[in-house]
């Protein structure tokens, strides 16, 4: 996958970056599993994307910078609870970027969970 930035927006970049996410979901893609991998691999490639606003690339930096910042709401080392404030804030990203979802984005992020999960 290729690099990325946002482009006008360092106070976000400081937040997330995609080594942090890439570090982050490796350490968790089986215990996480699908169900939290493929909307943040999502997200993820509609930050790659040239069709989706600076705008939604914010909320896309926000949902993910949260997914990645060692400091959350519910811990992550917490079975079960740990993740579902993470959940929430991609869930919600993704609800308000639905518009952006192309059938590539899905095509691509499905890959890249699948190779995350040795599918």
């Amino acid at each position: 996958m290729d690099k990325f930035s946002i482009e006008n927006a360092p106070q976000y970049e400081r937040h997330y970056n995609e080594d942090g996410f890439w570090a982050k979901l490796k350490k968790y893609a089986s215990r996480w599993g699908d169900k939290l991998l493929y909307p943040a691999m999502m997200l993820y490639c509609l930050m790659k994307s040239s069709n989706v606003s600076l705008r939604d690339k914010t909320i896309i930096a926000g949902a993910l910078g949260y997914l990645i910042l060692p400091l959350d709401a519910v811990p992550d080392f917490i079975p079960m609870l740990g993740i579902i404030d993470d959940i929430s804030a991609i869930m919600l990203a993704l609800k308000t970027l639905n518009k952006d979802i192309t059938p590539e984005i899905r095509d691509e992020a499905r890959r890249e969970t699948d190779k995350l999960l040795k599918k």
